[in-house]
């Protein structure tokens, strides 16, 4: 699926959306350049969640837990990781295959450890569409189409 937003609104709408129809143990990867909404969008999907609390990017702490919405958000930034062991000494595995939702921004960084199983996202600019213009790819992977967990 490919959606356009041609405002931040828009894209923080995406978000929202997508986390109003996230379920436990589900995993959704995003993937864009510096600058293209990931935090944007992962701040609307939060909302979607029922959370309230302000999202960031937890990029120096690798993982951002927040257990006040509808089910546990655990938000990854790995654009900082330098080796796939990192995630382990975060406790990956324990989030991944936990109660609540996952949301791993630069997951192409960790490609070897993700799940068969997951949905991935990715935005794109395309600035002869205009600045604010968005490009959103959706697509589910099913477990038999990528190695993983």
């Amino acid at each position: 699926m490919v959606l356009e937003t041609r405002s931040p609104d828009q894209t923080f709408q995406v978000g929202v959306n997508m986390g109003k129809r996230a379920k436990p143990g589900k995993v959704y990867t995003l993937t864009g350049d510096l600058g293209v909404g990931k935090t944007l969008f992962t701040q609307g999907f939060a909302k979607g969640l029922g959370i309230e609390e302000p999202v960031s990017s937890p990029t120096f702490t690798i993982v951002q837990v927040y257990d006040k919405g509808r089910m546990p958000f655990y938000h990854f930034d790995v654009y900082r990781i330098g080796d796939v062991e990192e995630m382990y000494e975060v406790g990956y595995e324990d989030y991944v295959m936990g109660e609540g939702v996952c949301l791993i921004e630069w997951a192409n960084l960790i490609e070897e450890i993700l799940p068969g199983e997951r949905t991935e996202i990715t935005i794109e600019k395309d600035l002869e569409q205009g600045f604010e213009y968005r490009r959103i790819t959706i697509e589910e992977m099913p477990l038999a189409c990528k190695a993983g967990l």
